[in-house]
């Protein structure tokens, strides 16, 4: 009896590879695809003009003045990229206890969108409102005798909010997770005139060791007191993860996302196998700067990595990507089209 008798009488017939066997059945079967339309691109903006300041920790990605930020969302916007998500680096003067610029009308992060909005209208613009670019301390809420006040915080936000709308935010996306906030900005948004603001709640923020390059970016990690671990999630919890996520969709939240993104595909799945909501996740900073950094050394192949990453995310059940790669990983699939 010939070896590929026996193989038959094993597999009863059934061999995987036919389907693997070439380029175009491979592509036939394909179950995941990452798509343009997948991306949002995080971008850092700092005051001035003519301004793009390479982040030493992330190797590719800059800080740009407003100016600057138009010109690049322009690109972003011709590749087909539907929304970015905006970062401010504000000078260290403005910076105080509570966080008090995030309620200036005219503020680094209202300009931007204004600006961009005006010259891009047809890209969506995603907002934060956590204080953490605005205080002195670090922190993502205001601070008082060693405490984050949840109420006060989330107030705050909600006035935060009302003014991103004003200026022409599509989406805000608080990232603070305070208690009780999605609730209290909806309803601060409705009572402004702004019911067709969505709300991207950070569902799932957990308190981990990946933010590192972003915390350098918006140059809070040298003010940080303490850590954020009494109002991130553990990432030890994935249940508490899910019951903070339900109260969020409760609260009204339009999409939700995962935060980090790699390290909690599981959570990702979850999520979008238990509410249904559009999905996303961030592939944030640490993340990012990994798979640069081991690219640089050639340690592994930056381009495979890249896609092989966002692509495990779709498998995962997000319908999209917060990531730093969006333009690279849009230019490289123009040039596959």
């Amino acid at each position: 009896m010939d070896k590929t008798h026996l193989v038959d009488e094993i597999t009863g017939h059934r061999r995987m590879r036919r389907n693997r066997k070439a380029d175009w059945t491979r592509r036939m079967v394909q179950e995941n695809r990452l798509t343009v339309d997948d991306l949002i691109w995080p971008i850092f903006i700092v005051p001035g003009t003519g301004i793009v300041d390479p982040i030493k920790a992330m190797p590719g990605v800059n800080r740009m003045s407003i100016d600057m930020a138009v010109e690049a969302v322009k690109e972003a916007a011709d590749l087909g990229i539907p929304a970015i998500a905006t970062f401010p680096d504000i000078e260290m003067n403005l910076r105080d206890e509570t966080g008090s610029q995030s309620l200036v009308a005219d503020n680094l992060i209202n300009q931007a969108t204004r600006a961009i909005k005006k010259a891009v209208p047809n890209i969506g613009i995603i907002t934060d409102v956590a204080l953490d670019p605005f205080t002195s301390h670090g922190h993502d809420g205001i601070l008082r005798e060693g405490i984050i006040v949840n109420d006060e915080t989330v107030d705050q936000v909600v006035l935060a909010a009302i003014m991103q709308a004003d200026a022409g935010a599509d989406i805000i996306a608080p990232s603070e997770m305070m208690d009780g906030r999605i609730g209290a900005i909806r309803r601060g948004l409705d009572a402004s005139g702004h019911q067709d603001v969505g709300i991207m709640s950070y569902a799932t923020k957990f308190s981990s060791g990946f933010y590192g390059p972003y915390r350098e970016a918006i140059n809070t990690s040298g003010l940080l007191k303490g850590d954020k671990n009494s109002y991130y999630i553990s990432p030890a919890n994935a249940t508490e993860a899910l019951r903070d996520a339900a109260l969020d969709v409760e609260e009204g939240a339009d999409m939700m996302m995962v935060k980090p993104g790699l390290a909690y595909l599981d959570i990702c799945w979850r999520l979008k196998e238990a509410f249904g909501l559009p999905t996303f996740a961030y592939q944030v900073s640490g993340e990012y700067t990994q798979i640069k950094a081991a690219a640089m050394n050639g340690w592994i192949d930056g381009d495979r990595v890249m896609m092989e990453t966002l692509l495990c995310f779709k498998r995962a059940g997000c319908d999209g990507i917060l990531t730093y790669f969006a333009v690279d990983v849009a230019r490289k699939l123009a040039k596959s089209a």
